[in-house]
């Protein structure tokens, strides 16, 4: 016997019938589901640092984030952040490329830009382990926290790194990070100080240091992370998650080698948020 509608409804002809039922059911597939972590647009945030400085970053989250990220980008740091929210520079930077992936896993997420008075080059070069560097990341910081609500790291790649853990010891004493993440440490320098090189006994924060074990560049050899791992011992916690494989393209120190994990970044990224949420 055919079916017939439900009583008050009205009769569909048999193509419109077959329609709706081929939505209904599509729908309720679990891979067209909303989002775990719904999100809004990600918003581009200038706010004020030092005297007539701004710090422009690119914001992004899901509803109810877990914690929050700061991503400094390696190379120059100048990502040159349109209005609009695109990149002039770095978009394939591996912290660039993964902020995505950092929102999917409940962070909330701020993409940081050189500040306005270091917006041509040399952009950060020579600028990442200084007290104004210090400052426009307390800026962010403090605005993150008051905007998500959750502990606030900063995660740095490559030349990021060494942004990363300057910040974090000038601001050891207050106003600084819950935790840091380094990924691609700058291991050895040809100008300025290497990370290990920092006074890193004055950290009072978690530190995680991820390194991949072929990652090629002459100033980030696998071999010396045991040696930074070491400077690390008065850290409240240290941890080292190692990784391999993956695609190495392109020069060694640049993003699409082994040094920016391509291929393996959602492992990554998995990794670092497991980690940082058994703090």
């Amino acid at each position: 016997m055919p079916n017939r509608p439900a009583s008050g409804s009205a009769r569909l002809p048999g193509a419109a019938l077959m329609a709706a039922m081929l939505l209904a059911l599509l729908l309720a597939q679990p891979w067209l589901a909303a989002p775990a972590h719904a999100q809004g647009a990600p918003e581009v945030v200038d706010i004020p640092t030092r005297p007539g400085v701004t710090q422009r970053f690119i914001y992004l989250a899901p509803a109810q984030p877990t914690a929050a990220v700061i991503l400094y980008a390696g190379g120059h740091g100048g990502l040159r952040i349109a209005p609009g929210g695109g990149f002039g520079w770095g978009a394939n930077n591996f912290l660039v490329r993964a902020r995505q992936l950092f929102v999917d896993n409940g962070f909330a997420v701020a993409v940081v830009d050189a500040p306005s008075d270091r917006l041509v080059p040399p952009f950060l070069n020579g600028f990442r382990q200084t007290a104004e560097h210090a400052q426009d990341a307390q800026a962010v910081i403090a605005w993150m926290r008051n905007r998500a609500r959750v502990p606030v790291w900063l995660v740095g790649t490559s030349r990021g790194t060494q942004s990363v853990a300057a910040i974090a010891i000038r601001l050891a004493d207050g106003g600084g990070p819950d935790g840091i993440v380094l990924t691609s440490t700058i291991l050895r320098e040809e100008r300025g100080r290497p990370v290990p090189a920092m006074e890193l006994d004055k950290l009072k924060v978690p530190v995680l240091v991820v390194h991949h074990v072929q990652d090629g560049c002459k100033l980030c050899p696998f071999g010396d992370v045991q040696g930074l791992m070491d400077k690390l011992a008065k850290a409240p916690k240290a941890g080292l998650i190692k990784f391999d494989g993956g695609n190495n393209e392109g020069d060694p120190c640049e993003a699409m080698a082994y040094h920016g994990f391509n291929g393996i970044e959602p492992q990554v990224v998995q990794a670092v948020a497991r980690w940082m949420a058994e703090k």
